[in-house]
């Protein structure tokens, strides 16, 4: 039986593309950045989660925007699947997931925040 599938909107598109950015390689770098500033005991002005939750956002927003401008100072930090109106949500995550590269960088994400918070919680 062949499904007759909808074409998904543009801005449903930039919707998904945005909130995959924005959590899957915006928010866990900036988590980081906030564990390393709080080891090295310096002051997030606004606090902690707001730090992460702006920094994420403007990267969700802004990359995809500077990447075609600038493809080899903001190639890391942004995915082109995510931004593929042929595919679903979940076949976004699936075939990022599927990609030998996402297996380091989310192992990589995985122990460097392993660390910063064993760093951070020693502390004090």
């Amino acid at each position: 039986m062949n499904a007759i599938v909808a074409p998904k909107s543009r801005g449903l598109n930039w919707l998904e593309g945005f909130t995959l950015t924005f959590l899957m390689l915006g928010f866990p770098t900036f988590a980081s950045a906030a564990l390393l500033l709080k080891l090295v005991h310096h002051e997030i002005a606004g606090g902690v989660v707001l730090f992460v939750a702006l920094a994420s956002i403007f990267h969700g927003l802004f990359t995809p925007w500077l990447v075609p401008k600038f493809p080899k100072l903001f190639r890391h930090g942004y995915e082109p699947l995510f931004f593929n109106a042929s595919l679903s949500f979940v076949e976004k995550i699936e075939k990022w997931r599927a990609q030998p590269t996402t297996s380091l960088q989310l192992m990589t994400n995985v122990l460097l925040l392993s660390l910063l918070a064993v760093g951070v919680m020693s502390m004090g």
